[in-house]
């Protein structure tokens, strides 16, 4: 049986990323694909219990502590849905992987890639996503389009860490293009379904995207 496809979804908050997840689920999904789609950090009990600490606002965890929590979660995530699930022939479709803690915990808490990048290969096995798509959006759109919703204990950082994470993206992007599409956050729903489609469009059998 032919290994399934891991394809992850990126970007600052408020770009978009659990709408267009939904999306392309759903799209997938009508294609014939047998698709798993899970969010991060989440997916499975402990994750969930994970998840409910780091994004707490009345707590203070330390930048290495919350590097490691993210990668427990993400640990347990692949071992218990996400390896069996491509072994079994499965697309798992992610709301978030590694690229985050590169980004939010390597860039933007200011860890460095490297170390950061390090501890999730051992979390993940080595887990590599198929393909990345990373929406791009300035931080102060994607601030304002929370709205009134109470942020979480990293929605609370300033503009100064945001930034940080926004050229974290952007510089994994120029490393990675192959592997890494960057689509426009800016567009309109299906506009940003039919670009993301486009970008799995080799991994589909449609040839390679330009």
């Amino acid at each position: 049986m032919a290994r399934g496809r891991l394809i992850t979804i990126e970007g600052i908050d408020g770009a978009g990323k659990t709408t267009l997840a939904t999306a392309l689920a759903a799209a997938l999904t009508a294609q014939g694909v047998d698709l798993l789609a899970l969010r991060e950090p989440g997916g499975v009990l402990v994750a969930e219990r994970l998840r409910e600490l780091v994004t707490d606002p009345a707590l203070a965890i330390d930048a290495r502590a919350e590097a490691l929590l993210y990668a427990a979660s993400r640990a347990q995530l692949v071992a218990e849905r996400i390896a069996p699930a491509l072994a079994a022939g499965q697309w798992v479709l992610l709301d978030r992987f590694v690229d985050s803690s590169l980004a939010y915990q390597g860039a933007g808490r200011r860890l460095g890639v490297g170390p950061v990048r390090q501890i999730n290969e051992f979390a993940t096995g080595g887990l590599v996503a198929d393909r990345t798509l990373l929406l791009m959006l300035d931080v102060a759109t994607g601030r304002a389009r929370r709205g009134g919703r109470e942020p979480d204990r990293l929605e609370r950082e300033g503009e100064e860490f945001f930034a940080r994470i926004d050229a974290g993206y952007r510089t994994l992007a120029a490393a990675e293009p192959d592997r890494m599409r960057v689509l426009d956050a800016a567009l309109e729903p299906a506009a940003l379904l039919d670009a993301a489609l486009a970008s799995l469009a080799d991994l589909l059998g449609g040839g390679r995207p330009a």
